[in-house]
């Protein structure tokens, strides 16, 4: 990394680190200082931003480099940055635009941010993180605790090699490994914290294995309709417990094998079956994520998706199970008071229960819902003030 690059970009990692921390995400000052000192744009030398293009059609523009004012404000942005496309579906339409999947990107910073400071580290401490990615987040540790103290698996060798390319050009030399990262760190070694930059169904027993008395985990787990960060606690017989956080995002899934990227397989929707009220709208549900977190709860196996009808063009938010039933409830227009459902009847009627029940408890914030993983790999979660308990699947 050349000099001029750094001082150039100077301004633009200071006034990250104090938006970040005007804005609560950051909130010590060691983390102030990392995030001030440490280098975005070497890790997205190149990014992709959707738009419309002018025939209509939704792509992902392409940039490279931060020569430009603008491309270095774009990079120090609070913003999720795109950096990778499944090659499978990637299609170039025109000299700088493509169509396809997002498979891989750095990390809005804000979440990275709160993730870091619910990671409680403290001088001396070994962590792992799972999902390498850019290296962004790597040198981010790297910068508070030493390149010694860090260690790095992700699934993808490529990502592996160009974010140790990247750290080098930055002065850090942390330990990287590629590996299915479900799976812990490639070594026998023990962590005082963990961070999973990836979702994950449930926590994974090779973390806990990996883990010591008191270890603090911070990972997302996807729960189905919904999920979210936890921040756990590993104690002397291999529980962990803790709670959601107050930092919300969501990540990619984790993958096994690199270049491996899956559709999920949905059965045949059940035909139309009626029309009627209901007391919980689509704008309810969109705007409130405790609730759809409490949905994951009272509907395992179920998703939430947005439906478009192919006659108007209408958008509803749609409940689905893998036994084919689905309920919908349009965003706009005069019937965002219905819900349209086919096959089994009770999964709106599930999805009002939560309503109702959120209504009743006080609308509780996600940070009153307590998880934990027990020894066997059973999971549950509970609403923290009145211990109202709801097992999550076998497996999860």
């Amino acid at each position: 990394m050349s000099a001029p690059a750094l001082d150039q970009a100077r301004p633009y990692m200071t006034a990250l680190a104090d938006e970040l921390t005007k804005a609560g995400a950051i909130r010590t000052r060691p983390w102030a200082e990392a995030f001030a000192n440490t280098p975005r744009h070497v890790f997205v030398p190149r990014w992709f931003q959707q738009e419309t293009n002018d025939k209509g059609i939704a792509v992902w523009r392409e940039h490279q480099g931060t020569a430009s004012a603008d491309d270095l404000a774009a990079v120090y942005r609070d913003q999720t940055l795109v950096t990778a496309l499944d090659p499978a579906t990637a299609e170039q339409v025109d000299e700088t635009a493509w169509t396809g999947v997002a498979t891989s990107s750095s990390t809005l910073p804000s979440l990275m941010a709160g993730m870091l400071e619910d990671l409680s580290v403290e001088d001396g401490h070994r962590v792992l993180e799972i999902g390498t990615g850019t290296g962004y987040n790597s040198a981010l540790l790297c910068a508070r605790l030493g390149e010694r103290l860090v260690h790095s698996v992700d699934v993808d060798p490529a990502l592996v090699q160009e974010a140790q390319h990247h750290l080098a050009d930055t002065g850090y030399t942390p330990q990287l490994a590629p590996g299915d990262g479900t799976q812990g760190y490639p070594t026998s070694d023990t962590f005082d914290r963990i961070i999973a930059t990836c979702s994950v169904p449930g926590i994974p027993r090779a973390w806990i294995e990996q883990s010591k008395p008191g270890t603090i985990l911070v990972a997302d787990v996807a729960l189905g309709i919904e999920g979210g960060l936890v921040r756990l606690a590993v104690d002397e017989q291999q529980r962990a417990r803790g709670h959601f956080t107050t930092t919300a995002g969501r990540f990619m899934a984790a993958r096994q094998q690199a270049r491996t990227y899956t559709t999920p397989q949905r059965p045949e929707r059940a035909p139309e079956a009626e029309t009627r009220p209901t007391t919980v709208t689509a704008t309810d549900i969109r705007g409130n994520y405790p609730l759809r977190l409490l949905l994951a709860l009272h509907l395992p196996g179920a998703e939430l998706v947005y439906h478009i009808d192919d006659t108007t063009g209408a958008m509803a938010i749609q409940i689905q199970h893998a036994d084919g039933s689905w309920a919908r409830t349009p965003l706009v227009g005069e019937n965002t008071g219905t819900v349209t459902y086919g096959g089994d009847a009770e999964l709106w009627k599930q999805a009002e229960a939560a309503w109702r029940w959120w209504n009743d408890m006080g609308r509780p914030p996600q940070d009153r819902f307590g998880y934990a993983r027990e020894a066997d790999g059973s999971a549950h979660v509970w609403h923290i003030p009145d211990g109202t308990r709801w097992n999550l699947p076998t497996g999860v």
